[in-house]
């Protein structure tokens, strides 16, 4: 999208003088799942999982991604990580078009991206040390030398909460929340510039969970790092993003400052979103926005928004024009028709086209009708 060339971010840090603007860049990107075939396995039907995505992201911020559950944000994490491959679009990391690399020209950029998992139970292998484990990729990419592996760990253990005698120890041996920070740990290793965190704290106890996002705020101060951070939790991403991407059904719905996002929520979808956040004040009337109707199938989503037929503003255009991406308000882009001046403006025009669309629709449904009651 040319429109968000110009959005802003935070970060002011001289370390990043010499690097691209935005260390990060998904434009239109598409990750599609087969679910029918033909006899010869070829795909006649898709799960459009992420469908035309786009978001920028400068070193040493965090843009955080909400939704319901099934709208895609995991699937965008692990594409963008090339742990999928993408079906259309750009991926262009650290100033690099990295959407067609192979396995083999990847392996230079593995050191620089790495994921931390939502399951810190099963993402651990049971029968590795915690130094093993954390070792391993350090050993593999060539961090340090052989006999400074043990050294680097035992640093990075320190840097993430874990004690030194942690090292001999198993998985199976520790909490959750010490689980978690193993698994900082080992993404941070190998001295990345990106990391998707992908729903770090949703197994956690609330109070291990501001531990662990103290960490990561900590870590990101003092090694530079940038996040895409994946949660359902929208007090822990306004506490710890400086922007925000909004998806539903594999769409993006609204970008923007994390602040301005919060003060304003301009899709229905996120108003409706946001207004589930609890206030921590018994006396404080919350507005809560009920959703009608059930959310659709991804594997048949809606023809026009995919959130029309929940939407409490829906227009007759909404349910068969897509929207575009508009800038409503300075560095805050939303796909809503209603804020497209020239759909506003020509609505009139919109609605006659959605009638002759139905009148079109009712009289071929009729004419089938007609021609099976004939057959019978």
């Amino acid at each position: 999208m040319e429109e968000m060339n110009n959005l802003v971010d935070t970060t002011t840090d001289s370390q990043y003088a010499d690097a691209p603007e935005y260390i990060l860049e998904v434009e239109n990107l598409k990750k599609y799942f087969p679910i029918e075939t033909t006899l010869f396995g070829t795909p006649t039907r898709y799960l459009k999982a992420v469908d035309d995505v786009s978001f920028r992201v400068k070193a040493g911020t965090t843009i955080g991604v909400v939704g319901e559950s099934g709208c895609g944000k995991t699937t965008l994490g692990r594409t963008i990580l090339k742990l999928y491959e993408s079906n259309g679009g750009k991926i262009i990391f650290n100033g690099e078009d990295i959407t067609n690399a192979s396995k083999k020209q990847m392996l230079k950029h593995r050191t620089d991206m790495q994921l931390i998992f939502q399951d810190p139970y099963s993402s651990l292998p049971p029968r590795m040390t915690i130094g093993n484990i954390i070792a391993e990729a350090v050993k593999v990419h060539k961090i340090v030398p052989k006999d400074k592996v043990s050294e680097h760990v035992h640093d990075i253990m320190r840097k993430c909460g874990l004690q030194d005698h942690y090292y001999d120890r198993y998985p199976h041996e520790f909490s959750g929340g010490q689980r978690q920070r193993i698994c900082i740990a080992r993404a941070l290793a190998v001295n990345p510039k990106l990391v998707i965190c992908d729903e770090p704290v949703s197994a956690l106890d609330v109070s291990i969970q501001a531990q662990i996002i103290n960490l990561l705020k900590e870590l990101q101060q003092n090694m530079g790092l940038t996040y895409v951070f994946i949660s359902h939790d929208l007090s822990v991403v306004k506490y710890i993003t400086d922007n925000i991407l909004v998806m539903y059904l594999g769409n993006s719905m609204e970008l923007g400052d994390t602040a301005d996002i919060f003060a304003r929520p301009l899709h229905p979808y996120t108003q409706a979103l946001f207004s589930a956040v609890p206030i921590p004040d018994p006396d404080a009337k919350m507005n809560r926005i009920i959703l009608g109707g059930d959310i659709p199938s991804p594997a048949n989503p809606p023809k026009g928004c995919k959130f029309h037929t929940r939407c409490s503003k829906c227009m007759k255009v909404c349910s068969y024009v897509e929207p575009k991406y508009v800038e409503a308000e300075p560095n805050h882009f939303v796909a809503c028709h209603l804020y497209n001046q020239e759909v506003m403006d020509n609505l009139e025009k919109y609605d006659a086209e959605y009638d002759a669309i139905k009148e079109e629709e009712e009289r071929l449904a009729a004419l089938k009708a007609e021609n099976d009651k004939a057959k019978k």
